[in-house]
């Protein structure tokens, strides 16, 4: 027999003073699986959230936990038997309880909870912390407080709201890894939120894209950031460059060449977009350019507006010469041309997107 999601929601929406905030979102996730509801903020991700959660009611849909139903728009089981954990950026600890207060929070009373306290810290390396007061704790400790407390009632989902927001880079990572870690050995389905590509990346195993309410693209991290749904989706995971043109003939005409786009009638506009770190640079040669190539087609010169050089990487803007427009590509190492320098660019014809103009 299948074993059904973990936690399955469909068709869910919600609207506030008749604006539809969450719009048909529909999502499974499965035990040990993250999955992130990654978007700009005001998408609608913590409002889903917040219905999985039991804080607000939905308009539509259904939510199942392991195939259960536990909400839809006339049925609702209370937040505190669905079996669901909560994680906020603002930690939410009591100051007036000890660390081991704290976790013991959500175990409930008339039972020794000690074992599972001391499990808990031990399991987020803060096995002597007991007695101690959430202010005496740096950022991350309170970060790993809060899920200790979160795990200790072992919930079948945890609901994570840009939980590590409120830490510092070095810390972010590793206490992002540090909770991952806990959380997939507890079996516990996971889902975040983020509005940060970066941090989407790292700790999903599937990503669902949200815009204007509804998820627009679902996939692992590699697929999703490699066949990106449209324009607007491969520009949120990172800097792109679009050139633009016109299809004649399942062809556009570019300065790069030219490009196969098949199935759009004659005169449809188009945008052609690649990443700055898959345009390839070489040297003018007394105005020459290098021999085209099937796979990154026929070079376009450019002019040196900038070059800035970002630790890892240089990254070098090029206003082109067919049309003026900034392309800007980014290398490995130092590579710091003098404003001014002709070069030419190539493109990784392989690495490009064709989507019809908005």
């Amino acid at each position: 027999m299948t074993q059904p999601p973990r936690l399955e929601v469909t068709h869910l929406a919600k609207s506030f003073d008749r604006r539809r905030v969450v719009d048909d979102v529909s999502l499974s996730v499965m035990p040990g699986q993250v999955t992130c509801l990654l978007g700009p903020s005001g998408c609608g991700k913590s409002t889903t959230l917040r219905i999985i959660a039991g804080v607000d009611r939905p308009d539509a849909g259904r939510i199942a936990v392991d195939g259960a139903l536990i909400c839809d728009s006339t049925t609702s089981v209370p937040p505190e038997d669905r079996s669901i954990g909560l994680m906020f950026q603002d930690f939410a600890l009591f100051p007036h309880l000890s660390v081991a207060q704290n976790v013991a929070f959500g175990l409930g009373r008339g039972r020794d909870v000690a074992p599972r306290v001391a499990e808990m810290l031990a399991r987020v390396d803060l096995p002597d912390y007991g007695n101690r007061y959430p202010h005496e704790l740096s950022g991350g400790e309170q970060q790993r407080v809060a899920l200790a407390r979160a795990i200790a009632p072992r919930p079948r989902i945890m609901l994570m709201d840009e939980p590590f927001s409120g830490l510092d880079d070095r810390l972010r990572d590793e206490i992002r890894d540090q909770t991952l870690d806990v959380l997939k050995a507890e079996g516990t389905a996971v889902l975040l939120v983020t509005h940060e590509p970066g941090e989407a990346m790292r700790m999903a195993d599937e990503i669902a894209l949200m815009r204007d309410g509804r998820i627009v693209q679902r996939g692992a991290p590699y697929n999703i950031y490699n066949t990106p749904v449209d324009l607007a989706a491969a520009a949120f995971f990172s800097d792109i460059n679009v050139i633009q043109g016109k299809v004649r003939g399942a062809l556009t005409d570019t300065p790069f060449g030219q490009f196969l786009t098949p199935g759009l009638p004659d005169g449809t506009l188009v945008d052609i977009c690649i990443r700055p770190q898959h345009l390839k640079i070489d040297f003018d040669r007394a105005g020459r350019g290098p021999s085209p190539t099937p796979m990154e087609g026929s070079p376009a010169r450019g002019i040196v507006q900038r070059a800035r050089f970002m630790g890892s990487e240089s990254l070098v803007e090029f206003r082109m010469d067919h049309d003026g427009t900034i392309l800007t590509a980014k290398v490995p190492s130092v590579f710091l041309p003098k404003p001014g320098t002709p070069l030419w660019l190539m493109l990784r014809r392989d690495r490009c997107f064709v989507f019809p103009r908005a």
